[in-house]
């Protein structure tokens, strides 16, 4: 995607001060109507060789917009907080709102190109990097947003030219250090790799811009012009939707389902149960306080039916754990703030720090099942959910955090008799809404949407776990038990990479005592 020389793109003064005016007006008024739809974030890459700009484009742009709906993202060395999650989450916690402009110096891209060059990961790595960058972006676009992909480009002696000409400056000479000089020694390597990148993931939906870098004027008309078309294009086309490519909707003519073949009527006696619950909650605190969960986390997911058991089977998990190491999420509709993201964002921001555990009553697969069956979403959102909701549960899973998901499934007999039950116990009436017995009318298309999740969802990574919860002694002892023996083969090192592959992610230049000048943007 590189020339391999300069063209000589230039802008004298004159044209280029004739142009701005009408470029920044443009651009206002586009950034207002951005504000005023409401619905599209923006999220702009500036990425490129040192010295081509990357910086003074940024100002620019803060000078030529408003700059209070502006928000810019430089990523350093990763803090411990962030070292302890998958090596995304600090992006997703980044993203701009809908009706915001967020610049990316530094980006999803840094990672992956600095550790190539260091021969911290192979080819094939990076082509998976790849993959699930256009995957991230994808879902991003699909959510609404306009990513904008800038490479700054200079020719090895462009860079060299712009590094002395920035030095002999008393203004700009700040900004070159050894280190840029010595970066420059692997410009080579940085153009073989970053173009493979950059090829990989030239997409229709996120295609990248290469810039020529040599002249002020030129790369900042060109980045503003493009930005402001983008806009234009974007705002115009803001209510259109493509259908995503997924699977229809299955029916299972004969009646059968990995529902209708649970058996609903397994008991456990209270002896037992009190014998085995305390089994397994002793055996789930000594997996928690194990020297080798440090290095891992642990997602819990609780899905079912209403009054399915999901609430005392949470506590009981609970009542094993030190309260300090673990928090409870229950998931209701999104708030204000959460619905100018895009859909996974608010559970992003709840994946746990190592050592410690996150628990979901209710979780992102609402997109599937109560959005989908009430129409609170398009066709098109929940469709594609699926695949956006495996590669979430994958870049947990490949970062070491342990993902168990269990589905609490009764029967609509026994779903009555505790609603009934509810109303008359006055400490259980809260539980019990009209919402509740609204739901009931569509049992069949919410028993469908499950089935439909469990065979789309369920993976080598994060399986399902279907609980026959009609006895709730049996779901509970169900939960623990399967809980624990998950934890176990984790631990034993049977499945995901734990602390070892989390460290491999962020590469060798991540760890301590490294300064963050040696994690600038690429």
């Amino acid at each position: 995607m590189f020339e391999s020389a300069e063209i000589g793109h230039k802008i004298s003064k004159t044209a280029y001060r004739e142009a701005v005016p009408a470029l920044r007006a443009a651009l206002l008024e586009a950034q207002a109507g951005l504000q005023e739809s409401g619905k599209i974030p923006v999220v702009v890459l500036i990425s490129g060789q040192d010295g081509a700009g990357k910086g003074e484009t940024i100002n620019v742009l803060y000078e030529w917009m408003d700059p209070r709906f502006i928000s810019t993202l430089a990523f350093a060395e990763p803090t411990d907080e962030e070292r302890e999650r998958p090596p995304v989450w600090r992006y997703w916690r980044s993203l701009p709102a809908k009706g915001r402009v967020g610049i990316f110096a530094g980006s999803w891209y840094s990672d992956p190109i600095r550790q190539r060059i260091l021969s911290e990961i192979s080819m094939k790595e990076l082509d998976a990097r790849a993959d699930q960058i256009n995957r991230f972006e994808a879902m991003l676009v699909n959510e609404g947003a306009l990513v904008l992909k800038f490479w700054f480009h200079l020719t090895k002696e462009g860079q060299k030219k712009r590094l002395k000409a920035l030095e002999s400056d008393p203004r700009t000479a700040w900004r070159v250090t050894k280190w840029n000089w010595d970066r420059l020694k692997t410009y080579d390597q940085l153009q073989d790799v970053a173009g493979h990148l950059l090829r990989m993931t030239n997409t229709p939906w996120a295609p990248w811009v290469v810039v020529e870098g040599t002249d002020d004027r030129y790369r900042s008309l060109t980045v503003g012009q493009i930005v402001l078309e983008a806009l234009k294009e974007k705002l115009a086309s803001t209510d259109k939707q493509e259908s995503p490519v997924a699977p229809m909707v299955r029916v299972d003519t004969d009646g059968r389902n990995v529902l209708s073949e649970l058996d609903l009527k397994l008991k456990l006696t209270d002896k037992p149960y009190e014998r085995e619950l305390a089994q397994w909650q002793g055996r789930l605190s000594e997996l928690v306080r194990d020297a080798r969960f440090k290095g891992r986390s642990l997602v819990c997911a609780f899905e079912g039916a209403d009054a399915a058991g999901k609430g005392g089977a949470i506590r009981r998990m609970g009542a094993a754990l030190d309260a300090r190491q673990y928090q409870v999420f229950p998931v209701a509709a999104p708030t204000e703030e959460e619905r100018a993201q895009p859909y996974l964002w608010r559970f992003w921001r709840h994946v746990p720090r190592l050592g410690h555990v996150a628990i979901f009553d209710r979780t992102w697969y609402g997109r599937v099942l109560v959005e989908r069956v009430e129409g609170y979403c398009s066709e098109n959102d929940w469709l594609r959910a699926y695949t956006e909701i495996n590669d979430f549960e994958h870049e947990l899973a490949d970062a070491g955090v342990i993902v168990v998901k269990f589905w609490l499934q009764i029967t609509q007999e026994e779903q009555l008799r505790r609603f009934k039950e509810r109303e008359e116990i006055e400490f259980k009436r809260f539980k019990i809404t009209q919402e509740d017995w609204r739901n009931r009318e569509k049992w069949g298309a919410y028993q469908q949407a499950v089935c439909d999740m469990v065979e789309r969802t369920s993976t080598g990574n994060a399986p399902w776990t279907l609980v026959e919860a009609n006895d709730k002694n049996y779901a509970r002892v169900k939960i623990l038990r399967t809980l624990c023996e998950r934890m176990e083969a984790e631990l034993d090192g049977r499945q995901a990479p734990g602390a070892e592959g989390r460290a491999k992610k962020w590469g060798k230049s991540a760890k301590r005592g490294k300064s963050d000048a040696k994690y600038a943007a690429i």
